[in-house]
């Protein structure tokens, strides 16, 4: 996609954002959210500089259909400039939705028929991807799939224990997701030389999963049929018994399924034990202070994560290094040490020197001297949705 202009977008609940690369080059990123009762983007240039620009819509659902015009206003569109693919990450449980498409009428009547089955993660993207065809009619729009990178993975790691043939007629399956975070660091370590056999990806932040990696695949995962199912997250509360889930429906008197699905992927997690703070970083603040919830959702998290380590060296039948990626697998290495504690028994100790050392490179091996490979490694999804996007336009070769 080299010197390709290429608009990339990964919608949230509260906000939306953009990212517009040359290539694999950044050119800018815009980031709207509110202020007060008004909108505001922030525009961050290639250089680090950045700008506020108010604007006069009122609904994050108007972003879109103003993005050409702020674009052309600050001179990155208009004239010779012109978008040659727009690129959209999709999180969607269904067999359909683990393969990218390049946006056409049935996978707009596919992601209609979504929402119902995600009513919290597919309404707000398949609202962004309608605008998108509507703004930027001649540019085609490639609908990136968070789950891809698990799609091939054995029947074994994707069925429930449920009637196989309901499932799938049901479409019920274990898809994962995250695959474009795990897809980059995969991708990056085989650009290095040092992918090993049997790999453990930890991605570690708002949303967190673990991926069992044989071979440069994915052969297992923790998120599910949606990105609930798993580790605790910072407002999910991951892996817990559906008749849990019908309990805490009927004590809190919740009428609909939504009101419940919005409760445990919304006011749960490190939010809900700890009863302040969905951010790692003040949840530690608190353990520090002798909070006591704060201290049980630290502990809770780190025992969460060390399982499922656990569970995919099982899974892969041993395992040769493990990746911390994300903003707190990343940043946090305070998590990362209290993680790694109780690994020895598959081989693994950090140095407690590299580790709080600054990590200006994009991989660090942090681990102690005769302990197998524990890296940090910044993982770029935008990258991978480039390289991705290419191979289905056909404008790389794969």
């Amino acid at each position: 996609m080299e010197n390709k202009l290429i608009l990339i977008t990964n919608p949230g609940s509260s906000s939306r954002k953009y990212a517009l690369y040359r290539g694999k080059d950044l050119v800018c990123s815009l980031h709207f959210e509110f202020e007060g009762k008004g909108i505001i983007c922030t525009l961050k240039k290639a250089d680090g500089s950045k700008k506020v620009l108010k604007q006069d819509f009122k609904e994050l659902t108007s972003t879109v259909a103003n993005l050409n015009r702020i674009l052309t206003e600050e001179g990155y569109l208009g004239g010779m400039a012109k978008l040659d693919a727009i690129l959209a990450r999709v999180v969607a449980p269904g067999e359909f939705f683990t393969k990218d498409h390049v946006v056409d009428e049935e996978y707009l009547k596919e992601l209609e028929k979504a929402k119902k089955r995600a009513p919290l993660h597919v309404p707000v993207v398949a609202g962004e991807i309608n605008h998108f065809v509507k703004s930027f009619k001649d540019t085609p729009i490639v609908a990136v799939s968070d789950s891809s990178f698990h799609a091939d993975r054995p029947d074994l790691m994707k069925y429930y224990a449920i009637d196989t043939e309901l499932a799938d007629r049901a479409d019920v399956k274990r898809f994962g997701y995250h695959g474009l975070s795990v897809g980059s660091i995969v991708n990056y370590m085989k650009s290095q030389d040092i992918l090993p056999e049997k790999l453990i990806v930890c991605h570690l932040g708002s949303g967190s999963s673990v991926t069992a990696v044989h071979e440069g695949k994915s052969l297992d995962t923790s998120m599910g049929y949606t990105p609930l199912e798993g580790l605790m997250m910072a407002t999910r509360c991951g892996n817990i018994d559906p008749a849990a889930v019908l309990r805490i429906k009927h004590y809190l008197k919740y009428e609909s399924d939504e009101s419940i699905e919005k409760y445990l992927n919304k006011e749960c997690g490190l939010l809900g034990v700890s009863g302040q703070s969905d951010d790692m970083r003040e949840i530690l603040r608190l353990r520090d202070e002798g909070d006591k919830r704060g201290t049980f959702a630290h502990a809770m998290f780190v025992y969460k994560v060390q399982s499922l380590i656990g569970q995919m060296a099982a899974s892969l039948g041993g395992v040769d290094a493990i990746v911390f990626t994300a903003t707190i697998g990343e940043r946090s290495d305070e998590i990362r040490r209290t993680v790694t504690q109780k690994l020895s028994y598959l081989g693994f100790a950090i140095d407690e020197n590299k580790n709080l050392a600054d990590m200006p490179e994009r991989h660090t091996d942090i681990s102690a001297d005769g302990s197998k490979p524990v890296w940090v490694i910044s993982t770029d999804e935008f990258e991978e949705m480039i390289r991705r996007a290419g191979v289905i336009l056909g404008l790389d070769e794969q």
